[in-house]
C-alpha cells in the first residue's frame, strides 16, 4: 500500500480572506487581533475537518425512529506550537469540542539554529487520532518540521498542518520533510526576506497575540 501524499489547501474563502487581510493591518491592536485569530482557525477548521469520516446511527426524534449520519467517533487531537499555535486552538475547540490538546515547545540553539524540544505533552492515544499541528506563520519551515518529526516519534501517523500564512520556502520545506502531511493555508505570501520573516505577512504573531516584543 502506498504511503499518503500529502496536499496543500489554500482557502479562498471571503471571509477568511477578510479577517486574515484585518489581522495584517499594523494598527489591528492586541484583542482585535486575537479574536480575529479564532475566528479564523473555526473557519479553517470547518473546511479542514470536511472529510471526518460519518457512521449512520439510529436515533428517534420526537416523530419517529430514523437513520442519520453522526461522526464516527471525534478522534481529533490539537496540537499547537508554543507559543503563537495557542492562537488557534478555541477557534478548532469551538467545532470539536471533544478534541484533546497536545502541547510542542521549541527554541532554537543560538549556535546550530537547530529546533530543539524543551516541551511535549501530547495525548496518550495520539496514534490512533488524526492530528492537526497548528501555528500562526510557516515561514522556513523549521518549527514544523520538528515539531511533526517529535510527534510522528510519539506514535502519530495522521498529522496535518495548518496555519494563517505561510511563504513558498516553508511549504517546500516542509512537503519535503513530511510529504504524507497535508497542509491548510488561509494565505500563501511572496517570500521570505533576510531576517527570514514573511513578505508582506503580519509581524510576530506571538507578540500580536499576547501584546509582547
Amino acid at each position: 500500500m502506498s504511503e499518503k501524499q500529502g496536499k496543500v489547501y489554500v482557502f479562498d474563502h471571503p471571509l477568511i480572506q477578510h479577517k486574515v487581510s484585518m489581522m495584517r493591518k499594523k494598527e489591528t491592536n492586541v484583542k482585535e487581533f486575537r479574536e480575529m485569530a479564532t475566528e479564523v482557525a473555526t473557519l479553517m477548521g470547518y473546511e479542514a475537518t470536511r472529510d471526518l469520516p460519518l457512521e449512520d446511527v439510529e436515533i428517534e426524534t420526537p416523530m419517529c425512529k430514523t437513520t442519520v449520519k453522526m461522526l464516527k467517533g471525534e478522534d481529533i487531537a490539537i496540537v499547537p506550537i508554543l507559543r503563537a499555535g495557542l492562537g488557534f486552538v478555541d477557534g478548532m475547540l469551538a467545532l470539536v469540542p471533544n478534541a484533546k490538546v497536545g502541547h510542542v515547545g521549541l527554541y532554537r540553539d543560538p549556535e546550530t539554529h537547530m529546533p530543539i524540544e524543551y516541551y511535549c505533552k501530547l495525548p496518550s492515544d495520539i496514534d490512533k487520532r488524526k492530528t492537526f499541528v497548528v501555528d500562526p506563520m510557516l515561514a522556513t519551515g523549521g518549527s514544523a518540521i520538528a515539531a511533526i518529526d517529535f510527534i510522528k516519534r510519539r506514535g502519530a501517523t495522521d498529522i496535518a498542518f495548518m496555519c494563517l500564512i505561510a511563504a513558498p520556502e516553508g511549504i517546500d520545506a516542509l512537503q519535503k520533510a513530511h510529504p504524507d502531511v497535508d497542509i491548510y493555508i488561509a494565505a500563501r505570501d511572496e517570500r521570505l526576506n533576510e531576517d527570514a520573516y514573511i513578505l508582506p505577512g503580519l509581524g510576530d504573531a506571538g507578540d500580536r497575540l499576547y501584546g509582547t516584543k
